[in-house]
């Protein structure tokens, strides 16, 4: 089985807390990817963090180790399910989780996240929750 990181996950694993690390290493970091918007939300966090270089050099390492997965072949799912969440009456807010959730769709892929509530909506998607509180 193949997992498709949400960023709060990645988060969690730089910061050492919740077992991540642990998860990662049971399941395998071969098979761990994550969506290319979140080295986006990263790069912010990091930006903003108050000691930039030293987050950006640490993503930068982990960049190198995990697989990157383009959102370009998602968009339609993406956009399939906006407009089938707000006609809904429950519209998702945050497009970049948006993106990641059909990333997984698209893909295949199991959803790793702590964000299970927000996900949950999406048509199809299959979410694992490895935080451990």
């Amino acid at each position: 089985m193949k997992y498709l990181l949400d960023t709060s996950i990645c988060v969690f694993f730089f910061r050492g807390k919740f077992n991540i690390a642990d998860a990662f290493k049971a399941k395998g970091y071969e098979n761990c990817c994550i969506s290319e918007m979140t080295p986006v939300e990263l790069r912010y966090g990091a930006e903003n963090s108050t000691n930039p270089q030293k987050h950006h050099e640490l993503l930068d390492r982990f960049l190198k180790k995990i697989m990157v997965i383009s959102i370009s072949d998602s968009i339609f799912v993406f956009a399939k399910e906006k407009v089938r969440l707000r006609k809904a009456g429950k519209p998702v807010h945050d497009d970049f989780d948006l993106l990641i959730g059909a990333t997984a769709i698209r893909q295949g892929l199991t959803l790793v996240t702590d964000n299970v509530r927000d996900f949950e909506r999406l048509e199809g998607i299959k979410i694992e929750n490895w935080v451990e509180r």
